[in-house]
């Protein structure tokens, strides 16, 4: 039966939940560390700022554009004999990393071919917590709070690692970052696949050799949705930092980019807290739209004060529309290929930002600052204003044509 008001605390009380969700959070926060520690110790290594960042960039692109590969590893042979694997080979190639780069002289090649082959193990540690989730949490109004417990908490991983970074750059140097990485991310896998949700999730049995996730066009959306909101916030970054300086306040630029922060966390935990009576895909469209009006609107603040309340606004609508994503990703995929659609969510998201912080390099000093934040948020609006026209061709909230619940995503 389903609750009616259901908490985050009885999200963490049902059976196995608290153990599993810790071993998960342990595990990524490895992630909110290993970048920055890896671009600062390979810089001291090499000595070199490009050697640093092509470095970054080719660990991300591995990391990022091969996850729906790995999440389809771990549907088909299951979390212990996938994972358990990925993450050892991950921690000790990021161990590797660090032997290296722990003096002056490391060789740019041989370090450059260590990080990618890093980037290309690392294990989907998110889109595995939010499959087990379900099988956690067999009740549909507790699901829709854990996931946006899932999201909040692992926005804060990714405020909070490079601060452990940080302490560690005064105790040991950048490498030992990395290594307390591979620490983290073994001991936080390893955890995960001994809880009895990763061992239910095992004798579930294998996927099929090539199944795909079921309801293409609704998780199509769902992964535009999540592209679009890591470009308008790739792009923000960059265009904080221009407001800031041309009013010669590079200061302010870290309340800014916190009140962002807190703008989605608050957000996120309350979107989980209300029992929604419109289902996932009538919300999303609504949501990426009022993120993309506010980021729209921060591009008119006359100063620093109005901006970062606007960035505020803008960040209250960012962990509910990758919760919603998320839960779109889950429902309509098939039960043995939810990892994987899960990780094109977690994919586009990345891809994205990556993608708004390099188109807005490219404008900024060039078009006038609040064009910058119209472009921005352009696709945000343009996804929100397509999705919610097929909501309306296929009859609003009730049911689809045959023709758009076929897979459609690779691999």
């Amino acid at each position: 039966m389903s609750s009616p008001n259901p908490s985050y605390a009885a999200v963490l009380r049902a059976p196995h939940a608290a153990r599993t969700f810790g071993a998960a959070l342990l595990g990524r926060l490895s992630y909110g560390m290993v970048p920055l520690a890896m671009m600062l110790a390979v810089r001291d290594a090499t000595g070199s700022y490009p050697v640093a960042g092509t470095v970054l960039a080719l660990f991300g692109l591995t990391s990022v554009f091969l996850s729906p590969a790995r999440a389809a590893l771990v549907d088909r042979y299951g979390p212990r004999r996938a994972l358990a694997p990925m993450a050892a080979l991950y921690a000790a190639l990021l161990t590797l990393v660090a032997g290296v780069t722990w003096r002056p002289g490391a060789p740019p090649v041989l370090t450059g071919a260590l990080v990618v082959a890093a980037g290309a193990c690392t294990p989907p540690l998110g889109p595995v917590m939010r499959t087990l989730w379900r099988r956690l949490l067999p009740d549909q109004a507790l699901l829709g709070r854990a996931y946006s417990l899932d999201t909040v908490a692992e926005e804060l991983l990714f405020v909070s690692g490079p601060l452990l970074v940080g302490l560690l750059l005064a105790l040991a140097g950048p490498a030992a970052g990395v290594a307390a990485g591979a620490g983290l991310v073994l001991a936080g896998t390893l955890a995960l696949v001994a809880s009895p949700a990763a061992r239910q999730a095992d004798r579930s049995g294998p996927a099929a050799p090539g199944e795909r996730p079921h309801g293409g066009g609704e998780l199509r959306r769902a992964v535009l949705a999540s592209a679009a909101t890591g470009l308008a916030l790739g792009a923000l970054d960059l265009m904080v930092v221009a407001f800031a300086e041309e009013r010669g306040r590079a200061g302010a630029l870290a309340w800014i980019l916190a009140a962002l922060s807190a703008g989605s966390a608050v957000g996120g935990l309350a979107y989980g807290a209300v029992g929604w009576s419109a289902p996932n895909r009538a919300r999303l469209p609504l949501l990426v739209a009022g993120l993309g009006l506010a980021l729209a609107g921060a591009g008119l603040a006359p100063n620093l004060p109005v901006l970062a309340a606007a960035v505020a606004l803008a960040g209250l609508f960012v962990s509910p529309v990758i919760t919603t994503a998320y839960l779109i990703a889950d429902e309509t995929a098939a039960p043995r290929a939810r990892t994987r659609a899960g990780a094109w969510v977690n994919t586009a998201f990345n891809a994205g930002s990556a993608g708004g912080s390099a188109t807005v390099g490219l404008l900024v000093g060039r078009l006038p600052l609040p064009l910058c934040f119209a472009l921005a948020a352009a696709p945000a609006l343009l996804c929100a204003a397509s999705t919610a026209h097929r909501l309306r061709d296929f009859g609003g909230d009730r049911s689809l044509r045959k023709s758009d619940t076929g897979a459609d995503l690779p691999l």
